[in-house]
């Protein structure tokens, strides 16, 4: 799928910048198994210590929030429908309870699909903030400038330069011919770069040579990230072979395995158990997600904002989700889930789990749609 036709869904933001995954052959850092206090009935294992550790989620509401946000993506996707073009995003605060809903037309937010709903009126639309970030793509991100994205929450498009300075940001945005009210200039420390290291979150290694992780099981396979290998590259543990990749302009990719491996519906939570995977809902903005990686383990945060630009060192890659979940090398294609629904994979980041970051991910359900391939669920 070419960047210019892909579909965007934008989504609130945090400033952070980029870094792809990719690791060189080492053995995976094992997280030390811990003792897990037990989880509630109702949750994937592993997840209450998780949200504890990396949100400061109070564990006796961990179920209440993730509750919440499950019943808010059902109830964003009806009013998303509903307002139809004049819709202009939608967000969540797990910890408030709080949904939010952007339009340019209020008044149509009524009636039952009104209750429990904030209505914020906005002057231009999620189709007008991604025109305008088309503009950008078409323009070239240069190499000085790290992503841009939709902040929903702020009804305007960021565009992050890299270093102290915003000026790259600015030239983007006037050789693209964006007005200049409609976007949010930051900046970041880092340059993007790529992350790379069957059972989601899982390693396995490429040509020998490098180490990548497992994003979600498939018919036949698994999907991970493009960055990780091109067609026709070869697999071990488990065996297998590239039959798709794109990367960049997109970063996914779908290995197929031998007939001696069992993908399974699950995601590895590196505490001793196991997430069941049952389906690929797209989670709101501000929803808990969690990322499954075979150098860092299980990690958490939120997701800020859907259908980012980035730009790596390779080139610019679009449509990815960004969060604050860390990831570091060798993390590159693993798993990112909000409660049991798959998200995306691993695609490249910022920063670190030892000073916090930004991680961005390609959605799967895109993957899935790319290469005709099912997801396995448990």
């Amino acid at each position: 799928m070419s960047t210019p036709a892909r579909t965007r869904r934008a989504a609130a933001v945090g400033a952070a910048a980029l870094a792809l995954l990719l690791a060189p052959l080492v053995a995976p850092a094992t997280a030390a198994p811990q003792p897990a206090a037990a989880p509630s009935a109702d949750l994937p294992a592993g997840m209450v210590d998780a949200l504890e550790r990396d949100l400061g989620v109070p564990r006796a509401e961990a179920s209440q929030r993730l509750s919440f946000q499950a019943g808010a993506a059902t109830k964003v996707r009806t009013l998303t429908q509903a307002l139809g073009t004049s819709y202009a995003g939608s967000w969540v605060d797990p910890a408030a309870g709080t949904v939010h809903v952007a339009t340019t037309t209020p008044d149509k937010v009524r009636g039952p699909m009104a209750s429990g709903v904030t209505t914020v009126a906005v002057d231009r639309t999620l189709a007008d903030l991604e025109g305008l970030g088309a503009r950008l793509d078409a323009a070239g991100l240069p190499a000085d400038v790290a992503t841009w994205y939709v902040d929903v929450t702020t009804n305007k498009v960021v565009v992050e330069a890299v270093g102290a300075s915003t000026d790259a940001a600015a030239g983007l945005v006037a050789a693209a011919g964006v007005p200049a009210d409609a976007v949010t200039l930051t900046t970041s420390p880092d340059a993007p770069s790529t992350l790379a290291d069957v059972i989601g979150g899982n390693a396995y290694y490429i040509n020998q040579t490098s180490r990548c992780s497992v994003g979600f099981a498939v018919q036949g396979g698994f999907v991970t990230a493009g960055h990780c290998g091109r067609t026709g590259a070869t697999t071990t543990s488990p065996s297998g072979t590239f039959r798709g990749s794109s990367f960049p302009g997109n970063d996914y990719a779908w290995v197929q395995v031998g007939s001696g491996d069992t993908p399974r519906g699950l995601v590895n939570n590196y505490a001793g158990g196991t997430v069941r995977v049952t389906g690929s809902q797209q989670a709101a903005v501000g929803a808990y997600v969690c990322r499954s990686g075979s150098t860092t383990g299980w990690r958490c945060g939120t997701v800020q904002a859907y259908n980012a630009s980035v730009r790596y060192a390779e080139g610019t890659v679009s449509g990815l989700i960004r969060t604050n979940v860390c990831a570091e090398r060798g993390d590159s294609g693993g798993s990112l889930v909000a409660g049991t629904q798959a998200q995306g994979v691993t695609s490249g980041g910022s920063g670190s789990c030892s000073t916090g970051g930004t991680t961005y991910f390609q959605p799967v359900n895109e993957i899935l749609q790319a290469y005709g391939l099912r997801l396995l669920t448990s």
